[in-house]
């Protein structure tokens, strides 16, 4: 078993390397090189939602109710469906209106309302404090299960417990208060926490892999033992409620409170929101972070049946299984790694949720009451607010720690954790319906979450207290003062529920019913109604422009200097100047000089006032150095008219820009064809004039050669003479192939080729051709099969042109068949209305490599070792012909031995429907 010493030094190194590791975001931060800009990073920071609660409670759980852990995971799963739309559009909200907070996000909605602020950083802090207790008394749990430190409760100041809420308040304090960021945006906080969720899944994982497959033989031993045990079995089933069967209604409870916990908790919302630095890692999120939630769940059931088959019933508590097994199997090591994990849930869930909350409650409570003292002209607040900031942190924790004394220690980790669930559930309704209908007000708002948050104290929060002790017990069974129909477990009368379904169907209920009553029984402000088109519509608002695009719904007059001073005491010096600075450039002026106090001045500086200090603070400090006109609802109207205006100007010419910007473009993609064609007829002329210099050179060099062996020898013998004068006249005869052809070639290309039109008779041509290369064939040992029809139609064309391919063809056959065997074949045949004529030989074919390329000028296909001599014009030469008159030629793929060159042309129209009709 590790001493305490080993406990304490690994916890503090751990948490040393956190702050390494946030040290190294944000100075990397600094320097533009962020380390949070991946989806991936993104992911794991969203599984700070697995808490210690994930960690110790769900085993718990699952070794009391058994599948009764999974409504708490499969919620955020299904929410995560949701989230492209959902949760994209909270981002885009919050980073329009730099909204750094739920208080500050329900209270820019509702007309930046001071008071709503305020009821909502209380909510928030209540509703909290039972979660950070929870985290204290797993820590404390881990701690005391490793060292083997006394169960009982010590005296405050021999209780550890507290000191683990101290250390955790300083390093909070170091994570998140450090600086004043305007966009209340901590990238090392973030990158430490991504961290955290890897080091708690990986420590979760290997001790589940050490429970199945090192205490018992695999998943199928596990359960087939569990099953085995009587009063296991039924942990086996899907889930088994509170009377012992299953209850549909605390299922769905579950799942619902799961799924607006995990965009409502402010950690979460911190997180998922704040500091979200790209918008599209949400479409990894919605199927990475599902994932996420199975592979740490992947394991509860098992450790819970591990645990309750090694240790006797109630020898051990099932919320410290994940310690205890390893313990009791030797294995103090993979314990201490263990301890590190729950660490690590518990210590993410605490900063994170300590850094959110002490920034509402210091823009959100703290904030108007300083504003309220006299300290609107004091010349720098920025240490007064980190000052408060810590201050909130470390009474944050002592009152989590007073929570943990109260009533922790008889609660289960699961129990108190839904206790906070439910608080933070009193969100949804003022959120959800404030980004999708434009009709909410303030006093609806104020109406139903009062109401809520009244609601889950009395149903929820005071029995936890009363099962603990500090409330008479006859409070839950007989209602205050004997009143039966307030008890808060069976309010009105409604039995039939566990004590978390009753009390969430009566907070939500009262909440939504008075959200929306007062809101439609009530009018909206102006600036209620201008808050509601911008946060409904931020889509359409925000898509392809910048948010000082935005209507501005302000009239009234200010002045430049006064709106610097008061972004000064709040930004400092140096960010005002380069706000200042961007604001300019973004406006087209040459510096902040020029700029003009107007109404989109005013906003840019409440919304950067709004980052630091929240908005309903932020629209209280503006409107103390401005001289503000009241706007009516007429006016937001008559304003987003104008916007529309403007807007739907800006679309037209924008379109019109991009119309002309498409035009120009095309004619830019043409311009760049054409060149591209200019530049290959530029390099296909240099490979003609290149092959047609080497064609010439290799007879011109036979002839001279010869010329010269007769000149130096005059007394040559006259055999040996009759031989040379014998292939100079055949070379002779070959050069003037290729000058004939070469002429003809350029003649076609360059369109200058005579040409002469009238009636061919293709067999007679056909036959012809096959008498003129008989000789060829003869020398050559082969044999010519011709296969035409006794008549074909007549077609229009030049027989001389028709024949000088009929003779090609037949001639490149005879050079590649094999001496003495060789067999050539001419078939012709009329087909829909056109004929098509195909030479195939036996020779050795044309390589699949070079098919694409005989039909190219000087190219020859076949065995280099043996390939005939010829000029590799014939082909291309053949080709240009057939395609003059309408036709097409072409090598069939190869399917056998030896080559098949075919060609077709059309018919005349005469003759092509008397084929057609005979």
């Amino acid at each position: 078993m590790p001493t305490a010493p080993v406990v304490i030094v690994a916890a503090f190194g751990y948490l040393a390397l956190l702050f390494a590791i946030a040290h190294l975001g944000d100075r990397r931060a600094r320097e533009g090189r962020s380390l949070i800009g991946s989806p991936w990073v993104y992911t794991l920071s969203m599984g700070v939602y697995c808490t210690a609660w994930t960690y110790f409670g769900s085993i718990g759980r699952a070794a009391s109710s058994g599948l009764w852990f999974l409504p708490i995971y499969l919620g955020p799963t299904l929410a995560m469906l949701m989230a492209w739309t959902v949760l994209r559009k909270m981002i885009r909200i919050a980073r329009t209106h730099r909204i750094t907070s739920i208080a500050d996000f329900i209270a820019s909605r509702h007309g930046k309302s001071p008071l709503l602020a305020m009821l909502v950083t209380l909510i928030a802090v209540v509703g909290i404090l039972p979660y950070v207790a929870l985290q204290l008394k797993a820590i404390a749990s881990g701690y005391a299960l490793l060292v083997d430190a006394p169960a009982q409760p010590l005296a405050w100041w021999r209780d550890s417990t507290l000191y683990v809420a101290l250390v955790l308040a300083g390093f909070t304090v170091a994570f998140g208060t450090r600086h004043l960021d305007g966009t209340e945006r901590h990238e090392g906080m973030v990158a430490a926490v991504a961290f955290e969720s890897l080091v708690k899944l990986l420590a979760f994982l290997a001790v589940g892999a050490f429970v199945t497959w090192g205490l018992f033989d695999g998943p199928a031993d596990l359960f087939r033992r569990a099953a085995a045990r009587p009063e296991l079995a039924p942990l086996l089933s899907l889930g088994r409620g509170t009377d012992g069967g299953f209850a549909g209604g605390q299922w769905f409870a579950l799942t619902l409170l799961a799924m607006l916990s995990v965009l409502f908790l402010p950690r979460q919302f911190q997180m998922m929101v704040v500091e979200n630095v790209d918008e599209r890692h949400v479409r990894r999120a919605t199927w990475a972070f599902p994932l996420y939630l199975l592979l740490i769940n992947l394991f509860v059931l098992p450790i819970a049946l591990g645990g309750l088959l090694h240790f006797q019933a109630g020898r051990e508590n099932p919320e410290t299984f994940v310690l205890s097994l390893p313990l009791a199997a030797g294995q103090p090591g993979l314990a201490l790694a263990a301890f590190i994990g729950g660490l690590s849930a518990a210590t993410g869930m605490v900063i994170v949720e300590a850094i959110a909350v002490s920034t509402m409650v210091c823009n959100d409570l703290v904030m108007p009451l300083l504003l309220r003292a006299g300290l609107r002209t004091a010349r720098d607040l920025s240490g007064v607010l980190l000052g408060v900031r810590r201050a909130v942190i470390v009474a944050l924790l002592l009152l989590g720690y007073l929570y943990y004394r109260i009533a922790g220690e008889d609660y289960a980790l699961v129990s108190i954790g839904l206790i906070s669930f439910a608080a933070v559930a009193q969100f949804a309704p003022p959120m959800l319906a404030g980004m999708y209908w434009r009709g909410g007000t303030r006093q609806g708002a104020l109406a139903g979450l009062a109401a809520g948050f009244l609601l889950w104290a009395w149903t929820l929060m005071l029995p936890s207290i009363a099962k603990s002790g500090w409330i008479p017990s006859r409070f839950i069974a007989e209602g205050p003062l004997g009143i039966a129909w307030l008890r808060p477990e069976q309010l009105l009368g409604l039995a039939g529920l566990d004590n978390l379904t009753h009390a969430l169907f009566w907070s939500l209920l009262a909440n939504c019913v008075l959200y929306f009553g007062v809101s439609l029984l009530g009018r909206p402000s102006a600036g209620e109604a201008s808050q509601a088109l911008n946060f409904v519509d931020v889509f359409e608002r925000t898509e392809g422009h910048a948010a000082d695009s935005a209507p501005v719904f302000w009239r009234g007059t200010a002045r430049l200097a006064d709106l610097r001073r008061l972004a000064v005491r709040f930004l400092g010096e140096q960010a005002t100047q380069k706000l200042l600075q961007d604001y300019a450039r973004r406006n087209g002026l040459d510096g902040p000089q020029q700029i003009g106090a107007d109404a989109r001045l005013v906003q840019f500086v409440e919304r950067q006032l709004a980052g630091a200090i929240g908005s309903a603070s932020a629209r209280a400090m503006v409107a103390s150095v401005v001289e503000e006109e009241a706007l009516e609802l007429d006016d937001v109207m008559r304003i987003l008219d104008e916007a529309s205006r403007e807007t739907a100007a800006l679309r037209a010419h924008s379109q019109a820009l991009e119309e002309k910007s498409l035009s120009l473009e095309h004619a830019s993609a043409e311009l760049s064809e054409l060149n591209e064609q200019l530049k290959s007829l530029d390099r296909l002329k240099d490979d003609f004039m290149s092959s047609v210099t080497h064609e010439l050179r290799t007879p011109l060099t036979s002839i001279r050669a010869l010329a010269e062996l007769m000149l130096d020898d005059p007394g040559m013998e006259p055999a040996q003479r009759q031989h040379f004068l014998g292939l100079v006249v055949a070379e002779t005869e070959r050069l003037t192939r290729l000058v004939n052809q070469v002429l003809d070639m350029a003649k076609i290309e360059s369109g200058a080729a005579e040409w002469r039109s009238t009636e061919v008779d293709l067999c007679a041509l056909a036959r012809q051709a096959v008498q003129t290369t008989q000789e060829l064939f003869r020398e050559r040992g082969a044999t010519v099969a011709l296969q035409v029809p006794d008549t074909l139609p007549l077609l229009e064309a030049d027989p001389d042109r028709l024949t000088q391919v009929l003779i090609n063809l037949l001639s490149n056959a005879a050079k590649f068949v094999p001496p003495g065997r060789g067999h050539v074949e001419l078939r012709l045949q009329a087909d829909d209305g056109r004929v098509v004529c195909t030479v195939r030989d036996n020779g050795p074919g044309v390589p699949a490599g070079q098919q694409a390329l005989v039909f190219e000028k000087f190219r020859q296909g076949g065995d280099a070792a043996h390939r005939p001599q010829g000029t590799g014009l014939g082909l291309p030469i053949s080709r240009r012909i057939v395609e003059h008159f309408g036709g097409r030629m072409w090598l069939e793929p190869a399917s056998g031995p030896g080559a098949c060159f075919g060609f077709e042309l059309p018919l005349r129209r005469e003759a092509a429907l008397a084929e057609a009709h005979p």
